[in-house]
């Protein structure tokens, strides 16, 4: 088995991208996870730039990583000043790191127009920094910033800038895409002459401004190249670095007699994906290969015929592999395929009429403007209503919602929710206060429900969306809201449509908490069944 070294770079090139901003606990809560997962380099910024990083450095020395190399990162020499004299050499020795990266310039346009030395000058520049740092820590890697548009325009030069490079002793030579427009077929070519002339182990590093970075980092890999470099999700600047998380997939399920990561670990790249948007505060993308939410989401009647009887007929791979799950959706272009497997999945009961009832009901609430792909809580309960088993928890007599203040005096303004509802015989009449009108109809319905069913503490609302349907008609246009809300074991969405954005609200609000009342339900029927099973 080949290794090919997985070089993360989220903490130092991936903070750089736009909305991305790690504190020090979420750089070292993610080195720890990256170490558990078997990548081979963890970079973790420039210990110069700012005291954020010059403190991880510091800290991260307490972790008790068991495989990843942490590495610091910074530039070459400044000119005309030997690197023991530099503060930023000095910085990276100071930072006692196993591996230190040194960028450099291997593009003749960046040495005159950016630099502003000699060619002569910044190939001293690059063999003084690796030799300084390479004399006072373990690993040297040397990043050939700009690589490819450089060996485009004057190959001699940027040869002989990683040239200079290894023959002060860098450990690794890698070969960047910095600005992400070089094509597949010419990252190869450049690797194969690379590999030729220089007899240091290459890595690659690229960017996606051509949509390329991942295709580009597999080319080079095949062309002999042993290092990737990259970021958890692609995050990073412009159009973000190359997604570790596709490569990673690719190399191990695609390329047979690659080794990556740590044995077995490959079944948590979903959850290392979610957990980087999570502490990024970042939203998923769900189109994401491999690990996103739509990734193995299944939306058209055929392919559900087709994945119902053969899950390769249209998935590349099994998604339990990178630790994700199949899908399937239900709209207005679903067939029975996708009912029937939809009502297997939530353990529904099913027959060839109710099946037809779902689908029309469907299609016309989807022609008012539902959608049930992030709210099947929703859809369950209308199922459930279709086939006569829906019990209510509680009946709605009315509500009302209020809001004072005066315009421009947001501090000011007060919004309060009354609700008039029966739980069984007993009718409850509660008003509440809120930040806001679904934070006031949230709060009212709790005071109304909690002393019948005390396990809704557990339920929060963690998401809310409102979009508009039908723009056109102005003012009168139709909304669509969607609520997402978790408990301690689950977590699922519910949506409302209304040209009155709060009826809209409390349509999804009360299917919201019915749901998890029907769930309880069910929860607790099992229990009992599993209970009156084992005793007899």
């Amino acid at each position: 088995m080949t290794r090919i070294y997985l070089y993360d770079t989220t903490l130092r090139d991936g903070s750089q991208g736009e909305g991305v901003n790690f504190s020090l606990q979420d750089k070292l809560l993610i080195t720890a996870r990256l170490d558990a997962m078997g990548f081979d380099y963890i970079e973790g910024g420039y210990p110069l730039s700012n005291p954020k990083d010059a403190a991880y450095f510091r800290e991260v020395r307490d972790l008790n990583l068991g495989h990843a190399k942490v590495t610091a990162f910074g530039m070459t020499r400044r000119r005309d000043i030997a690197p023991e004299d530099d503060t930023g050499m000095k910085a990276l020795v100071e930072a006692r790191t196993p591996a230190v990266t040194i960028v450099g310039k291997s593009w003749d346009l960046h040495v005159h127009d950016v630099l502003n030395v000699s060619l002569d000058e910044n190939v001293r520049m690059i063999g003084d920094s690796v030799g300084y740092i390479g004399a006072n820590v373990p690993e040297v890697l040397y990043d050939a910033e700009h690589f490819f548009d450089g060996f485009k325009r004057n190959p001699d030069y940027a040869m002989q800038t990683i040239q200079a490079a290894a023959e002060a002793g860098a450990k690794w030579i890698v070969l960047c895409d910095t600005n992400g427009g070089t094509l597949p077929e010419e990252i190869a070519s450049a690797v194969e002459q690379v590999l030729r002339e220089v007899n240091v182990p290459l890595g690659i590093h690229t960017h996606n401004d051509g949509e390329l970075a991942v295709a580009n980092a597999l080319a080079a890999v095949r062309q002999g190249v042993r290092q990737v470099q990259g970021t958890i999700n692609g995050l990073g600047e412009r159009c973000g670095n190359m997604d570790l998380c596709s490569v990673a997939a690719n190399l191990a399920l695609k390329y047979p007699g690659f080794e990556i990561l740590q044995p077995g670990r490959l079944v948590q790249l979903t959850e290392l994906s979610r957990y980087v948007y999570e502490t990024a505060n970042m939203n998923f993308r769900p189109g994401q290969p491999f690990v996103g939410t739509s990734a193995f989401a299944h939306k058209g009647g055929m392919h559900v015929h087709g994945v119902r009887k053969n899950a390769s007929s249209y998935e590349h791979i099994e998604p339990t592999t990178v630790g994700n799950e199949r899908r399937v959706l239900v709209s207005e272009l679903s067939g029975k395929s996708n009912i029937a497997e939809k009502l297997s999945e939530y353990g529904l009961e099913q027959d060839s009429e109710l099946l037809v009832k779902v689908l029309d009901r469907v299609q016309d609430l989807e022609n008012e403007g539902y959608q049930f792909e992030a709210a099947e809580a929703t859809f369950v309960l209308l199922v459930e209503k279709l086939a006569g088993r829906h019990r209510p928890s509680f009946e709605v007599r009315n509500f009302h919602v209020s809001v004072n203040g005066r315009p421009g005096a947001s501090q000011e303004t007060a919004t309060e929710a009354t609700i008039k509802l029966k739980v069984g015989d007993v009718l409850e009449h509660t008003v509440s206060e809120g930040d806001g009108p679904v934070n006031a109809l949230d709060s009212a319905l709790r005071k109304a429900l909690d002393g019948h069913y005390p396990r809704l503490h557990e339920m929060k609302l963690v998401d809310y969306k409102v979009r508009v349907i039908n723009a056109r008609a102005g003012t009168a246009a139709r909304v669509r809201v969607v609520i997402e809300s978790k408990d301690d074991q689950d977590v699922w969405g519910t949506v409302g449509v209304s040209e009155n954005v709060i009826e809209a609200s409390w349509l999804a609000l009360a299917d919201a908490f019915e749901y998890k009342l029907s769930k309880d339900r069910r929860a607790q029927a099992a229990a009992t069944r599993r209970l009156t099973s084992t005793s007899v």
